[in-house]
């Protein structure tokens, strides 16, 4: 299913295909690329109306996801990252959303959230260092989120711990311009980030641990369905979606290589029973792991839609079903790669490229399934997990 803004971006499908070529040299997206997300209004697409947004579904976020990302899974992987962030900062505090979508909601804010810096409380505010890794798109962010511990007078991290989401201008960061030359996914531009001594007053400082437990969002009296679903829902289905949609992308790539390949007496691949049935099962388990995707989204939108707070049982099992159907796609991936011939592995081969990224993907932390599937399983037995197992659950 298409969607409003996918339509536009599918207008531009040829360039933004053209551009991914350029990205693996720039590792970044192209300005070209990012003026496409921008116009089509990718990034908007969870962001509140009153500052010019769509309010769109999960659903609509993710099929638009995965309809990109299949054309070029770096430009899927920053909609699916900074299109988070417009969510979260529909319920900070309304000071910090006029700073950076007052003048300009087009604004695009960068991240990551993993608590790498210590943030001191200092005259209503907070005094902030450190250095962040896979800032996702942030060439073409002016403010991040940055996830950071909660620091004593010591300056060392503050017993029991806080976390802490603090939310900065890019005149009070670093981007460290060589910190991205990877495998995979090297389009993202996910550089480093560097805090040296910012002092951030604090309406620009969100508590973490509310944020991720859905207090924040209460507190701020939202009342829209989209902006009571859990953080742990939300976050990793823009990731995830991407990963799936750089699936379909490679089942395409795949199917439009075998039709002209030839085996070394000149017979056609296409017509090899072996192939055949790999491609078959390989597109019905990218398909499947689309549909379980899309139909968790729909069932958290349901239970918050009736009024309802999710139990921490369902949360888990959203989250089970967000890590499964991922893996799913890439072995699906690894499926069809390992039945295209050694052609497949030359840098010329788009195939290559989309089993990079998807696997660049996979390693992403909210894709790690261990943690997930046990407490998701202990949930269903009625066992308690530890607090450190709940985190992102």
């Amino acid at each position: 299913m298409t969607t409003p803004v996918l339509e536009k971006l599918l207008c531009a499908a040829d360039q933004i295909r053209l551009d991914a070529l350029e990205e693996e040299q720039l590792c970044r997206l192209t300005t070209a690329t990012a003026t496409a997300l921008r116009d089509a209004g990718m990034i908007k697409m969870l962001q509140p109306k009153r500052y010019g947004g769509h309010e769109a579904t999960p659903r609509e976020f993710a099929e638009t996801i995965m309809g990109l990302a299949a054309i070029d899974p770096a430009a899927g992987w920053v909609s699916g990252v900074v299109g988070v962030h417009p969510w979260q900062l529909g319920f900070a505090d309304p000071l910090v959303q006029q700073e950076i979508w007052g003048d300009d909601d087009d604004t695009w804010i960068a991240s990551p959230y993993a608590p790498q810096g210590i943030a001191v409380p200092e005259d209503g505010g907070y005094r902030l260092n450190g250095r962040w890794q896979f800032s996702s798109g942030t060439d073409y962010c002016r403010w991040v989120i940055l996830g950071a511990m909660l620091g004593g007078a010591d300056g060392k991290v503050q017993q029991p711990p806080v976390m802490l989401h603090v939310i900065l201008p890019r005149t009070d960061y670093e981007i460290v311009s060589d910190s991205w030359d990877v495998l995979g996914l090297r389009g993202t531009g996910s550089k480093d980030i560097i805090v040296r001594d910012s002092y951030i007053p604090g309406y620009r400082v969100m508590n973490g641990d509310h944020v991720l437990g859905g207090q924040a969002q209460a507190d701020a009296g939202c009342q829209e369905t989209l902006y009571r679903l859990p953080w742990s829902h939300v976050f990793p289905l823009g990731i995830s979606s991407a990963v799936i949609g750089a699936a379909e992308g490679a089942l395409a790539a795949h199917l439009s290589y075998q039709r002209s390949r030839a085996d070394a007496m000149g017979a056609a691949v296409r017509e090899d029973p072996t192939l055949l049935y790999a491609i078959g099962e390989a597109s019905a388990e990218i398909d499947g792991a689309r549909q379980e995707l899309l139909g968790n989204a729909d069932r958290m939108w349901d239970v918050v839609d009736s009024g309802k707070t999710p139990t921490f049982e369902q949360r888990a099992m959203g989250r089970r079903t967000q890590v499964r159907a991922v893996w799913r796609a890439v072995g699906a991936v690894d499926a069809l790669f390992a039945r295209s011939g050694g052609n497949a592995i030359r840098n010329g081969n788009t195939l290559q490229r989309y089993w990079r990224d998807v696997h660049a993907g996979l390693n992403h932390v909210i894709h790690v399934p261990g943690n997930v599937y046990q407490t998701a399983s202990m949930a269903m037995l009625g066992m308690e997990p530890s607090p450190k197992m709940k985190f992102m659950i």
